[in-house]
C-alpha cells in the first residue's frame, strides 16, 4: 500500500477516528466473510496509532488485530487458501505469500487494497494451541476534519 509520499504510507482522506475506526471493522467483517470456514473471530476492537512525521493532533492511522479460530485445525489451510484466491477478486493485491521468518516459518499473506487504503497481514498459526489464524489490518494516514482532534481509545 504505496504511494508517491517518501514515507510510502498513503492519504487515506478526512475522517473522524471513530468513522475510520467503523469502517475498518466493516473491511475485517469482510476478510471474515471470505475465510468459508466455520469458526470463531477474537473480538479486538481497532486502535489509533500516529502517522510517522506528521501532526499526531491531526493525522492517524487506524489498525485492527484480530484473531480466527476454526472450528477445525484442518480448515486453517483452506481458509488461507480461499483468501489468497478470492482477495484479488475483491480489489486486494496479494504483495506477499509464503513462510514468514519466524521460527515456524508460518505461512503469511499481505495484501494491499489500494480503493480501500487499507493493508492486511494474515498469518497461517497452525502450530499455535489453538491453531489459529492471526489478523492484522492497518489503514492508510487519514485527516481529522477541520477544527476536530484526533480521538485516542
Amino acid at each position: 500500500m504505496t504511494d508517491e509520499k517518501s514515507d510510502g504510507v498513503p492519504f487515506a482522506g478526512t475522517s473522524a477516528s471513530l468513522d475510520a475506526a467503523d469502517t475498518m471493522e466493516k473491511v475485517s467483517s469482510e476478510i471474515y466473510d471470505l475465510l468459508g470456514v466455520k469458526g470463531k473471530a477474537s473480538e479486538n476492537l481497532p486502535g489509533v496509532m500516529d502517522c510517522s512525521g506528521k501532526d499526531t493532533e491531526t493525522y492517524f492511522r487506524i489498525f485492527h488485530p484480530w484473531a480466527f479460530t476454526p472450528a477445525s485445525a484442518k480448515d486453517l489451510d483452506k481458509a488461507m487458501e480461499r483468501l489468497k484466491r478470492e482477495l484479488p477478486k475483491r480489489g486486494w493485491k496479494i504483495v506477499e505469500y509464503g513462510p514468514n521468518t519466524s521460527r515456524n516459518k508460518s505461512i503469511t499473506l499481505t495484501a494491499d487494497n489500494d480503493k480501500k487504503k487499507v493493508s492486511v497481514e494474515v498469518t497461517n498459526m497452525a502450530k499455535n494451541d489453538p491453531p489459529k489464524l492471526s489478523l492484522f489490518l492497518l489503514s492508510g494516514c487519514y485527516k481529522v476534519p477541520d477544527g476536530k482532534e484526533v480521538e485516542r481509545f
